[in-house]
């Protein structure tokens, strides 16, 4: 069974660690798409063009699924999966995590690599703002046009937005419901309507 709501920051986060003259740069971001990861990406490549490394990891959706952790070209593991490990200890989900690296002339091995990485990813998270966020169903209400305001009413009084859209036939209603709320109106709705879902 799914959860009906998780966790993630509000907004943008940003820390720095700094070990042996290397910097190590951390940016949380709240994430929805792929497509919102890699315009992150390529922002703070802009940004950091002279950084030795953008190392990074997500993970999308509550099934747990979605994710990547990348070390661009610093050792495997060392970088990519303590990211990741931050994002997993603090409960979080649509969530991008990128560590862009200064390089201070000193190689700090391994074990170095992954505490500097693992250390800037916490304390972006430690200073981000966590929110929870309900997971919502769209989903569409078909009615004649003498139950519009019967419907109306129910979705007003249970405070979910909607859209109302007059076809030849019918009256159509467009809304997001919070998952855990989506039987309940189901059932309300009951046989003078049809509710769906794309």
């Amino acid at each position: 069974m799914h959860p009906d709501s998780y966790q993630t920051i509000e907004r943008i986060s940003i820390a720095e660690y700094k070990d042996k003259g290397s910097r190590f740069i951390a940016y949380a971001f709240p994430v929805d798409t792929s497509e919102a990861i890699q315009q992150q990406l390529t922002m703070l490549k802009a940004e950091h063009p002279k950084a030795v490394h953008h190392c990074y990891a997500f993970r999308i959706g509550t099934d747990k699924n979605n994710w990547r952790a990348q070390d661009d070209g610093e050792p495997s593991g060392s970088a990519g999966k303590p990211i990741l490990g931050q994002i997993d200890s603090f409960g979080l989900t649509n969530l991008l995590i990128v560590v862009v690296r200064y390089f201070g002339g000193t190689l700090l091995g391994v074990p170095g690599l992954i505490q500097a990485y693992k250390s800037a990813s916490r304390q972006a998270l430690q200073s981000a703002s966590i929110i929870t966020r309900q997971l919502e169903t769209a989903c569409c209400i078909r009615c004649a046009y003498e139950r519009q305001f019967d419907i109306m009413k129910l979705l007003k009084q249970r405070k979910i937005p909607f859209t109302v859209n007059a076809e030849a036939e019918e009256i159509r209603f467009t809304l997001s419901v919070p998952a855990n709320r989506f039987n309940e109106l189901k059932s309300v709705i009951g046989d003078f309507a049809i509710i769906e879902c794309p």
